[in-house]
Parts: structure tokens; C-alpha cells; sequence
């Protein structure tokens, strides 16, 4: 396939409206985390309360439509409509990769969602390898061209090995993070691509001063397996032997949280229990892409909004079942780590 970036895009599009690109072995070990059934919940159903503060602004509900697309034309109808979603519902919003929109400056208008969502808090989107060969105020203007409320720095060395076009220099990462969370007016985000934070790497960040993290983790997207379809011989072999390669989702989560980080859990996330079972787990938020994609794709924004009504029903349903009236509650709720989540954890 081309090399060219907006083709990139495209094919990126076309993979991701299937399932061929999802972890093969590997899940989210998500299922290992079970929370505790309450019978005598004492509370009404209604009185459920939803809302989170997240980034100095109010969500509805702690879910985040998460970044996916960007620097195409079919981009652009599928950022706005979302991001109209995210802003109607009272969710987060994230952008695609802006590198597009700093290669190719007319691509910015795929990014543009302010419009469509004038209350939304909006991320924007860099890689880390991009960010350190970047002058900080290139990346403030890219943010303020889409109004972002903040930026997700993205961390997606497995990614980069096997795109046929990828970087193969990973130094100076932290320092990056360090240089952009001191001059930068706005929140850092530190986020991976579908391999997880470890332990070591929440800590390292935590210590430089960042504060918030995007999961990512294994068991959702393969984006090596994006990768992997586009690639052809020695990069497309090598992409089969990592296909599966990652942290699963829910131990990141913990790995964020126990470094002190406000953790956003994304990475596989497929229903309201997955949603809820990252809460309980200390995540802040939990935010879906593919799934919002696919459903989008099948019926339109209808379909998407049905698909994310349906999440939010079922997270409001176990949070019930949880005994917790809020999602500080259900944060502390009782829960039960089986398997190889306790694994990783210990």
C-alpha cells in the first residue's frame, strides 16, 4: 500500500471497520475482575449518578468516544459526527493522530470538530517521537487550531516497528513528556496505542509530573495487527510474531492508578461491565473507538448513539447491582481479581 500519509489514513479506515485487526490470544483480562453482588443495594435507579470530573470539566457519564481518525475526507464526517455525539451526551471527545495535519497542513479542516461540539472536552493527538522533533509552540498552535482542552502524547514504539513508513528512534520520550508538561498550557496526556503503560513507564511518568494516562492496553485493537495487513515481507512477518504483543488493559489500569495518575481505561473496552469493572479497578474513565465505529458505520449516528445508550444502561445497571450511587462508590466497590490479572498485578 502507499507510504503516502493520507492513504494511511484510509487504510487505516478500512481495517478497523472489521474485526481482523483484534487481539488474537490476548484479552483484556477485564473478565478477571469480579465485582461483588449487592442485594440489598438501597438506592433507586434513578438516583444513579453518572457524572465525573475530568480534566477541570463535567462529563454526564465517564466515557470517552477515543481517538481514531483524522487527515482524510472520510475522516472529517466521522470526527464531527462523534464528536456531536460525545457533546450531545455530555462524553469526551479524542482526535486521530494530528501528525496528518502537521505534514499536510490542509488536512487541518479533518480535525476542525469545535462546531460540532462546542461544550466537549476535545484532545488532541502527537506522537511522542513527533513531539521531541517539534518545537513546543508548533504543538500549541496545532492544539488551539481545534480548540483541544488538552493533548494525548502517544506512545506506540510496536506500532512504529512494523509500519512500513515507521519511525525506528525512540529517544529522548521522557524528556519530551518533561518539556511539554512545563511549557504547554494545557493538561499532557500520557497515551499508548493498543500495548499498555507497565509499571515501570507510570511510575517514570508520574515522577517527571504527569498526571493523567490513557491506557490502551492489550486485548481491544491490535493496531501491530493494522500494521501487519499493511505490510508486506520481512515487516509482515515480524508483525505476525507481535501481533499479540501488549499489558492487558486492566493490569495498565492498575499500574496507572497505583502511580498516582488519573487514568482514563481504553483498550478493548466493549460493554458497560467492561466499563465498570475499569472503575473499580480506580479508572476515572473508560473510553471506546471501534466499537463506536463500527456501530456508526452499520447505522449512522443513530447507531452509534444506540450502541453508547446501551453502554451507559448497563453501567448504571451493574453500578446498582454494585450498591454504589457514584462513580467515586463504585471505584471503592467490593471486587474479587482472579487469574492472570493477579498476575500481572503482583
Amino acid at each position: 500500500m502507499s507510504a503516502d500519509i493520507e492513504q494511511r489514513k484510509a487504510d487505516h479506515l478500512d481495517l478497523c471497520a472489521t474485526d481482523d485487526v483484534a487481539f488474537r490470544e490476548r484479552t483484556t483480562l477485564l473478565e478477571c475482575v469480579r465485582l461483588v453482588h449487592q442485594a440489598l443495594p438501597e438506592t433507586d435507579f434513578d438516583s444513579i449518578d453518572t457524572r465525573v470530573r475530568l480534566l477541570g470539566k463535567e462529563l454526564r457519564a465517564p466515557l470517552l468516544i477515543a481517538a481514531m481518525t483524522g487527515g482524510h475526507e472520510r475522516a472529517a464526517e466521522i470526527n464531527r459526527a462523534l464528536a456531536s455525539i460525545a457533546n450531545d451526551l455530555g462524553y469526551a471527545f479524542g482526535l486521530g493522530s494530528q501528525r496528518a495535519m502537521q505534514k499536510r497542513p490542509e488536512t487541518s479542516w479533518t480535525y476542525q470538530v469545535r462546531e460540532h461540539a462546542p461544550d466537549a472536552l476535545v484532545f488532541g493527538n502527537v506522537g511522542v517521537v513527533q513531539a521531541r522533533d517539534l518545537p513546543t509552540e508548533a504543538i500549541a498552535q496545532m492544539l488551539s487550531d481545534v480548540g483541544a482542552d488538552a493533548l494525548c502524547v502517544h506512545m506506540n514504539p510496536a506500532m512504529e516497528l512494523i509500519q512500513p513508513e515507521g519511525d525506528r528512534d525512540f529517544s529522548g520520550g521522557l524528556g519530551t513528556f518533561r518539556r511539554l508538561w512545563s511549557e504547554l498550557e494545557v493538561p499532557v496526556i500520557a497515551k499508548e496505542t493498543g500495548n499498555g503503560i507497565s509499571r515501570e513507564v507510570a511510575l517514570k511518568l508520574r515522577a517527571i509530573g504527569i498526571r493523567h494516562a490513557d491506557t490502551s492496553g492489550a486485548g481491544g485493537t491490535s493496531w501491530v495487527g493494522v500494521e501487519t495487513l499493511r505490510a508486506d515481507g520481512d515487516g509482515q512477518v515480524l508483525g505476525e510474531a507481535l501481533w499479540d504483543w501488549g499489558i492487558p488493559t486492566a493490569a495498565s489500569v492498575r499500574y496507572c492508578v497505583e502511580a498516582g495518575m488519573t487514568t482514563i481505561a481504553t483498550g478493548g473496552i466493549r460493554s458497560g461491565m467492561d466499563v465498570a469493572r475499569a472503575i473499580a479497578l480506580g479508572a476515572s474513565c473508560a473510553g471506546i473507538a471501534r466499537n463506536v465505529y463500527q456501530a456508526f458505520l452499520e447505522g449512522g449516528a443513530e447507531g452509534a448513539r444506540s450502541f453508547l445508550s446501551q453502554i451507559e444502561r448497563e453501567l448504571r445497571s451493574v453500578m446498582l447491582l454494585c450498591g454504589a450511587k457514584t462513580i467515586e462508590e463504585l471505584q471503592q466497590a467490593p471486587r474479587v481479581l482472579t487469574g492472570e490479572l493477579r498476575d500481572w498485578i503482583d
